[in-house]
């Protein structure tokens, strides 16, 4: 599941403000900001977090799954696989 986290570290490999994440996903700003304020995975609507999801590996990022030996991550894609 997607971390508020995640959604920071992926805005910043991008260097994507709020806004300009918000306004490419379809959402508030004030969801986005919602959403990176949680330690855990957001309580949000569903659709909304499909939607930065989606937008955000468009542009490349891989979200990582926690495992034994760290927690939860991203990474870009390399240019010849996006």
């Amino acid at each position: 599941m997607l971390t508020g986290a995640q959604i920071r570290m992926a805005r910043g490999h991008l260097k994507w403000s709020v806004k300009q994440l918000a306004t490419k996903a379809g959402v508030g700003i004030s969801t986005v900001q919602r959403m990176e304020s949680f330690d855990g995975v957001p309580a949000c609507i569903a659709s909304n977090i499909e939607a930065v999801q989606s937008t955000l590996e468009a542009q490349g990022v891989l979200f990582v799954d926690a495992d034994a030996s760290a927690g939860p991550g991203v990474r870009l894609r390399t240019a010849m696989t996006v």
